[in-house]
């Protein structure tokens, strides 16, 4: 098997991998850096290995099944008034969730943006609209409305490949401390750290992101026989977006700034370690993370919504756009207009800290089954390994929850 064969036959893993690295994943693993140096850099490689576990399955689901996760918890056998409930909370929380988040997003990219061209603001009826989130926001839409799924594909896959170019050579200018660096792989934390590292690892284990790999990996592929194909995807794409995100945190331990708002203030930090270009390629990651988030929360959402529902989830059918244009309509308000939806993003986190541990757990649940997967479901072993990273989960779900009801922990 040659490097050929395999990106010829990658499948929709890099929109995963594009899905999490957003400009949330850039903030929190730039301070990461900033604040405990590589100490935390065994967290992220946790995040990989559970991730990877989660994502496999849920692609398993998907191409045997020939349904996406959304599709089978709509078709469920059992108690009604748990089937209703199970698809009124993946509503919420992925609707409301993503059109939160799209905000940030959108918000994000237009950071990276000002590295390069400030747009201008717009006064209209005495409220500033934000014109360079305008734009990202339409761009964003556009690619949605005209794309279909191999060109978003292709796309991403170049953001991602960019992007990873762009973080990884910013980080390995920084000249870091490489027996430093291998041994922030060694577990340990304290309570000073802790908050940092659960945001680490919820950035990149994301529930919206089980359900878009199982829609895609059941466009991608249809036979049983397709499996290795799909695990290579994700394990390729996931293990690089874990690069990108382990080369953020690097950038943000060299950075020497006494202030840090955001990422773009860690490139200042790092004018002394290689001039102004820090600014420009650290703009341009941040940029690219943006968009791509931008382009993978509308579609995430958009096929949730129109499973759930049992509408198409063809990318160019009415329900879709309609979906997609909404979950992008709704980010661009918030970012166009300045507002910052904090009440929207608090419950978006609330029902995100619910929704992982019970859609994680569930989905392990069902592909141990074999009257679903048959001889394609889990093996003990697998499950095992599975229910350790179910764990976490939910020990991820319950910080997420303690933190949105103001309970330190």
């Amino acid at each position: 098997m040659n490097l050929t064969s395999v990106f010829k036959n990658m499948g929709p893993g890099p929109i995963i991998a594009a899905a999490f690295i957003g400009p949330g994943t850039v903030t929190v693993c730039t301070l990461a850096g900033v604040n405990f140096g590589f100490s935390l850099l065994w967290a992220l490689a946790l995040s990989v290995v559970s991730t990877v576990i989660l994502q496999e399955i849920s692609g398993r689901l998907g191409l045997i099944t020939g349904k996406d996760l959304s599709q089978l918890i709509r078709s469920q056998k059992g108690n009604p008034a748990f089937r209703y409930f199970s698809m009124g909370l993946v509503l919420v929380a992925i609707g409301l969730g993503n059109a939160a988040y799209e905000s940030g997003n959108i918000s994000g990219t237009n950071l990276g943006l000002q590295v390069f061209w400030e747009a201008p603001s717009i006064q209209l009826s005495g409220m500033e609209i934000q014109s360079g989130n305008l734009i990202l926001g339409i761009l964003a839409f556009l690619l949605l409305w005209l794309g279909n799924y191999k060109a978003l594909e292709r796309v991403l896959l170049g953001l991602v490949i960019f992007m990873s170019i762009a973080f990884a050579g910013t980080a390995i200018l920084t000249k870091p401390d490489w027996s430093a660096v291998f041994a922030g792989f060694i577990p340990s934390w304290n309570d000073a750290n802790l908050p940092t590292l659960v945001a680490l690892i919820g950035t990149t284990v994301v529930p919206y992101n089980l359900f878009l790999y199982a829609s895609l990996a059941k466009n991608r592929w249809s036979r049983s026989t397709d499996i290795p194909w799909m695990r290579r995807d994700i394990v390729i794409s996931i293990v690089l977006g874990g690069i990108v995100s382990m080369a953020i945190v690097l950038v943000g331990a060299a950075n020497v700034s006494t202030e840090i708002n955001n990422a773009i203030d860690v490139s200042k930090g790092l004018e002394g370690v290689f001039g102004s270009f820090a600014k420009y390629l650290m703009g341009f990651g941040l940029m690219a993370a943006g968009l791509t988030s931008s382009i993978t929360a509308p579609l995430a959402a958009g096929l949730v919504i129109c499973g759930i529902m049992g509408w198409s989830q063809d990318i160019r059918s009415k329900p879709m756009r309609l979906a997609m244009g909404l979950i992008v309509l709704l980010g661009l308000i918030f970012a166009s207009l300045g507002i910052k939806p904090v009440q929207l993003i608090t419950l978006a986190q609330l029902a995100n800290g619910i929704l992982l541990p019970l859609i994680s757990g569930w989905i392990i649940w069902i592909a141990s089954q074999k009257e679903i997967l048959g001889d394609f479901r889990n093996k003990p072993g697998h499950t095992i390994i599975a229910g350790i990273i179910w764990l976490v989960t939910l020990d991820l779900g319950l910080k997420s929850i303690l933190a949105v009801l103001g309970i330190s922990f």
